[in-house]
């Protein structure tokens, strides 16, 4: 039977307006102790909107991290003790320039559970509404409807890789199928 380490010490090396990096010292279940890298996120959510025709509403947007442009679900992080439901509402009118009649948690996902407690609330959005974008001053964002089939092989072929994205596509469209929605 696997059994939990004991976390003996937190050292904070680093902490951002998005992620605080530490350091854990724990006691491993046979005794030992050792070192891991750890970071922490306030949590985020993403949201999969889907229009009355069925189609899915994404977002286009450079990542510098990976120095690329990505096709990705509307998604943020909460803005401090926010409500997920909240932050939702909130980032689908900004990022994606839609309100909705109706919105309902979908899933949660852990995005890299090796080293970062992240979680990222994903709503199913529906009823949608055309408004402004309300982007950040360093969001540069371009939105898109499109086909959920469509989209899940443009999963299969790799092309679409950010995790929570992958995850809310092929969610969505087993829930879909089994549903026979649009």
């Amino acid at each position: 039977m696997i059994k939990k380490s004991e976390r003996l010490k937190r050292t904070v090396l680093r902490k951002s307006n998005i992620l605080t990096y530490c350091v854990d010292t724990v006691k491993l279940p046979d005794g030992n102790i050792a070192e891991y890298d750890v970071m922490l996120h306030n949590g985020g959510v993403a949201i999969i909107a889907i229009t009355d025709e069925g189609k899915m509403v994404m977002v286009r947007q450079y990542r510098h991290a990976f120095d690329r442009i990505t096709l990705e679900v509307p998604a943020g992080k909460r803005d401090g003790d926010e409500e997920f439901l909240t932050a939702a509402e909130r980032e689908l009118r900004e990022e994606g320039g839609y309100l909705c009649d109706k919105i309902e948690h979908f899933m949660t996902i852990n995005t890299a559970i090796a080293y970062c407690d992240e979680v990222i609330e994903v709503y199913l959005a529906t009823g949608l509404k055309k408004t402004d974008q309300d982007l950040d001053p360093d969001e540069f964002v371009e939105v898109c409807e499109m086909d959920p089939d469509e989209l899940a092989e443009m999963v299969y072929r790799c092309e679409i890789k950010d995790s929570k994205t992958v995850a809310a596509i092929m969610a969505y469209k087993v829930y879909r199928d089994k549903k026979q929605l649009l």
